[in-house]
């Protein structure tokens, strides 16, 4: 499947996925092993909110491609349909961007570009 033959929505559909069994596996491979710790630890890293402020912070450092950030655009300015009632609709756009970028790398087979966003954002948490 190419990039390109998928809307904004479903690389972000994709990317959710792919971020959160990311987060998840990293935790438990850290040692965590308690449900209410996991899931603590868990929002940290997966809320719009936080998924929002990283691509922000990466942004700011000029981390992402140029292509990299066309994907983000694509996934940011998709129909959401509805905003969360947990977050405001700018931070749920900036988030659904993030995860329509990383399905797209998912989906290019750049799992280690993936790697390097999440060793980015460990190190800068």
């Amino acid at each position: 499947m190419k990039i390109n033959e998928c809307s904004g929505r479903t690389l972000a559909f994709l990317g959710d996925a792919v971020w959160s069994l990311l987060v998840r596996s990293t935790l438990i491979e850290d040692g965590e092993s308690k449900g209410k710790t996991l899931q603590k630890k868990s929002i940290s890293y997966v809320s719009a909110k936080a998924q929002s402020a990283f691509y922000d912070q990466l942004h700011q450092e000029n981390f992402f491609t140029e292509e990299e950030e066309e994907v983000y655009h694509r996934g940011r300015n998709s129909d959401s349909g509805s905003v969360p009632k947990n977050t405001d609709a700018q931070t749920y756009r900036m988030s659904t961007g993030f995860e329509a970028m990383l399905g797209a790398l998912y989906l290019e087979g750049k799992q280690e570009r993936i790697k390097e966003i999440w060793d980015r954002i460990r190190t800068q948490k």
